[in-house]
């Protein structure tokens, strides 16, 4: 069961407060940003904001300024004088900006991917069609599994986090029909090369690692996917991804 910090929505067109729903299921978007320290800091809080926007002209949820509302709602949600470690949601629908906040759980090392024969609507934009994948995700243990969403025996991303495939020192990710996150694009810029390709479920015995990447998990190690008897035989981009990661939220600024 998540338990929230805060939870609140607004009607759009004027940003009055009403009764609070998650929209999970509707037509629309949303963006999950980790908030962290005192004072509060976003990581990467201009790429969420920007893709955001971008991903509601494609839905049709379009309003004047709703960049600078968006920052004014979270402004007077977040309480300066409060430490964070916390993931920041904001979803839209053509009517209704929610915005909550619920702890960042801390992926552990002997975590495991359970596969799973499930595809996202429209896996290009962040939309809120996720239902059947929180169904799944509810009867796990967040900090130790996550679930692969696979079809037609392939694997494209999890139900929280892109995925990155490392075989024989070389980075591999689905080549379409996935969210590119805004982790995944940081990591992009600074790995050599990520190389694209189909990701067979039967061809994972080949990697030498998998990673999870993404504003929940921050860099997190696959140790186990027991449907296949996969087990990881080292850490080595793990360690460098999280270096990476690392001094990415050193340099953080406060969110504006």
């Amino acid at each position: 069961m998540v338990t929230y910090l805060l939870k609140k929505s607004y009607r759009l067109k004027d940003l009055k407060e009403i009764e609070f729903q998650d929209l999970w299921g509707d037509h629309g978007v949303f963006t999950t940003m980790w908030i962290f320290g005192k004072p509060a800091k976003i990581l990467f809080f201009k790429d969420h904001i920007n893709n955001l926007v971008r991903s509601a002209k494609e839905y049709n949820i379009i309003k004047f300024s709703i960049r600078n509302n968006i920052l004014n709602l979270i402004n007077n949600l977040v309480n300066k004088k409060r430490s964070y470690n916390h993931l920041l949601r904001v979803a839209m629908t053509k009517t209704i900006i929610s915005i909550s906040l619920r702890k960042r759980i801390r992926p552990k090392i002997n975590f495991n991917l359970k596969l799973v024969n499930l595809k996202r609507d429209r896996p290009e934009y962040k939309n809120l069609k996720y239902k059947k994948i929180l169904k799944h995700l509810s009867k796990l243990d967040n900090s130790k599994s996550d679930i692969g969403l696979c079809s037609n025996n392939k694997i494209y991303e999890t139900g929280t986090s892109n995925i990155l495939f490392v075989k024989n020192n070389k980075v591999y990710s689905p080549i379409n029909k996935f969210y590119l996150g805004i982790t995944y694009k940081f990591f992009e810029s600074k790995i050599k090369q990520i190389f694209k390709r189909n990701i067979f479920i039967d061809s994972l015995n080949e990697f030498d690692e998998i990673i999870l990447i993404g504003s929940g998990k921050g860099v997190a190690s696959v140790r186990t996917i027991d449907q296949i008897n996969w087990k990881r035989k080292n850490l080595k981009f793990f360690k460098k991804l999280s270096r990476y990661y690392l001094l990415a939220i050193k340099q953080c600024a406060i969110y504006r």
